[in-house]
C-alpha cells in the first residue's frame, strides 16, 4: 500500500505532510514524497532546497514510516506529477495535498493546481486546510 503526498515547503506543504505520515503510519502504508518543480525556471520557491530536504528526511527518520523522496524536473506540472505518480505506481492508496486560501478570482485567473490533483487522480485524494 502507498501514499502519495504533493510537497511544496510552505505551511501547507508541511501540514500534507504531517498528515501523510498519520495515515501512512495508520494504514502501515509506504509514502511517496513529490515535490515538482516545472523545470523552465532557474529558481522555483515551491522546489525544496537540500536543507528542507534533509529536514523532512529527519521528520520521516523519526516516523518509523518507509518512504521515498522523488523531486522530478520534467516541465511538467505538480498536478499532473502527482496524478501521473498515482497512475503509474501500484497499490496507491490515496494522495494528501495541502490547500491554501484563494480567492474565486484568483482560481478562475492563474488555476488551481489543488483543483486539477482533485479532478484528475484515480484515487481518493485527502485535501488538507491550515
Amino acid at each position: 500500500m502507498k501514499i502519495i503526498v504533493g510537497y511544496v515547503p510552505t505551511p501547507e506543504g508541511q501540514l500534507a505532510l504531517t498528515r501523510a505520515i498519520v495515515e501512512a503510519q495508520a494504514h502501515q502504508a509506504e509514502l511517496l514524497v513529490i515535490n515538482a518543480s516545472h523545470g523552465d525556471r532557474y529558481v522555483d520557491p515551491h522546489f525544496a532546497a537540500e536543507g528542507q530536504l534533509d529536514q523532512i528526511r529527519r521528520e520521516l527518520d523519526d516516523s518509523g514510516i518507509s518512504y521515498e523522496i522523488r523531486q522530478p524536473v520534467r516541465g511538467m506540472d505538480a498536478a499532473d506529477e502527482l496524478a501521473r505518480a498515482a497512475r503509474n505506481e501500484e497499490d496507491v492508496e490515496m494522495v494528501v495535498i495541502g490547500l491554501r486560501h484563494r480567492s474565486a478570482v484568483g482560481k478562475f485567473l492563474l488555476g488551481s493546481t489543488s483543483q486539477q490533483i482533485l479532478l484528475h487522480a484515480p484515487c481518493p485524494v485527502l485535501a488538507v486546510k491550515t
